[in-house]
């Protein structure tokens, strides 16, 4: 059967704490203690994610406590010093919120994350609605797919359909997520693309390919096979 990619509502966390756009500082603080959380997505009073609030976010205060910045420096860091004096979630927030659709793959979320910098992402559905949150290490549970695991993908996506006059003689090993395909294949254009499509499949760490090509008399019995 097809593995289908794993999606984000596969590997998120689910209820998540949250707070509204009128939450004070010292609330916001206080729930990311409890909830050991380096940021808190901010809901308008439908669920609805408007923004995140980050532990960044905050410490500007404490910052700019009793600081003097210069002119120049005022002007660069306009944003920081607005958070310095803010006291709701609502005024601290950074928004629009970067979010990821449930449906998303791993990847695609992982792609957010690298571009934005980002630790965590707020879920959503459709409709903007909070769903759940999604961390880095969420993204890396597919790592812990088992080496028996990913050589029968291997062997059943990858093998079977791209070789299929000579899946007979490749074999699939695993070893701590690397996966080495060996044999002899009729067709070794097609070797660049078995790697490309086993790298593709999540959980594998690296693909090590030594496919090689039919010897002259194995090509004879192939062609002799392939006769009508």
């Amino acid at each position: 059967m097809r593995h289908a990619p794993h999606l984000v509502a596969d590997v998120m966390s689910n209820p998540v704490v949250a707070v509204g756009p009128e939450a004070g500082f010292k609330e916001i603080v206080e729930t990311l203690r409890q909830w050991k959380v380096s940021a808190v997505p901010v809901l308008e009073g439908d669920g609805r994610v408007t923004g995140v609030v980050s532990e960044a976010d905050l410490l500007g205060k404490e910052e700019f406590r009793d600081a003097d910045p210069s002119r120049l420096e005022q002007m660069r860091r306009l944003d920081d010093l607005r958070k310095a004096g803010a006291v709701t979630a609502g005024e601290l927030m950074s928004a629009p919120a970067v979010t990821v659709r449930e449906d998303a793959t791993l990847a695609q979320a992982a792609r957010t994350m690298a571009q934005g910098r980002l630790k965590r992402l707020p879920v959503v559905d459709g409709s903007g609605m909070l769903r759940g949150i999604v961390s880095r290490s969420d993204l890396l549970k597919v790592f812990l797919r088992s080496d028996a695991d990913l050589a029968e993908e291997v062997r059943v996506e990858v093998v079977e359909r791209l070789f299929l006059v000579s899946r007979e003689n490749v074999r699939v090993t695993v070893t701590d997520g690397v996966v080495t395909l060996s044999g002899r294949v009729r067709d070794t254009a097609l070797v660049p693309v078995a790697a490309r499509l086993v790298r593709a499949v999540e959980g594998v760490v690296d693909v090590e390919c030594d496919l090689v090509g039919p010897r002259a008399a194995t090509m004879s019995a192939f062609s002799s096979e392939l006769r009508p």
